[in-house]
């Protein structure tokens, strides 16, 4: 299945969140994910800070090895993060009063999802900490 088929389904079970543009940065993710690798968890927010700011969709995908980020740019170009276990620390969920967010702490970084919606909140925080924690115990 792709990421795209994933997020389009996470979209329709969780309603009002912010996202749009989810074809083509669902396709920077798929273009990205190794032979050997199988997304199984997608979904969609705001990859910023702030709760206005509705224009930095990005599409989350977990995989069997790691989290990728795609973000595809307006005019040309896209933007790629991955989160490998090694360098996940930890995650923060946050709930506010209409969106809520995540914040996924790496060694180099924070990943910050906004505009998310409050009901999918524990489902994206169980499918991450799931695979992190089955990941770190195979090491």
């Amino acid at each position: 299945m792709t990421c795209y088929e994933l997020v389009s389904r996470w979209k329709k079970k969780y309603k009002g969140g912010i996202a749009w543009r989810l074809f083509q940065n669902a396709r920077v993710v798929d273009e990205h994910v190794n032979p050997d690798e199988e997304v199984t968890f997608a979904f969609a927010g705001q990859k910023n800070e702030s709760p206005f700011d509705f224009f930095q969709t990005a599409v989350v995908a977990v995989t069997d090895k790691r989290v990728l980020i795609g973000q595809k740019r307006i005019l040309f170009g896209y933007v790629l993060n991955s989160v490998t276990p090694d360098l996940y620390n930890d995650m923060q969920i946050y709930e506010g009063l209409f969106w809520g967010r995540i914040v996924i702490d790496t060694i180099k970084e924070k990943v910050i999802i906004s505009n998310l919606p409050k009901s999918a909140l524990v489902d994206i925080e169980t499918q991450i900490s799931s695979f992190m924690m089955d990941a770190k115990n195979d090491d």
